[in-house]
């Protein structure tokens, strides 16, 4: 496998992982909206988000190992990190809607 072919599939790999994320956090968020009552999506979208962190994390810094040594691609590597990372603000406005619905920081 070539350097080229090589940093096309981390890529395309990493958009995939982005996606992936997103859809399975949103997915997770309309149940919570739709059952409030049901305690385990709640725990259940708590997991998923840590595991979400932990996998966007090794891709974002497989990303950023990249955008250092592919100094031709900065461009394509630049743009798949800000893809991966666009997921984040997404994720903390979920759980900001998510933890007013269920008032848990009102005592």
């Amino acid at each position: 496998m070539t350097k080229k072919t090589y940093a096309t599939v981390t890529g395309k790999l990493s958009t995939q992982i982005a996606i992936t994320s997103f859809l399975i956090g949103t997915i997770l968020f309309l149940l919570n909206q739709l059952f409030p009552k049901i305690d385990e999506l709640f725990i259940i979208g708590i997991f998923y988000v840590l595991l979400a962190l932990f996998v966007n994390g090794v891709v974002v810094l497989n990303l950023i190992h990249h955008f250092i040594f592919f100094q031709n691609h900065r461009e394509y590597f630049g743009v798949k990190i800000l893809l991966v990372l666009a997921n984040l603000p997404i994720a903390a406005g979920y759980f900001y809607i998510t933890i007013n619905r269920i008032n848990l920081f009102y005592f």
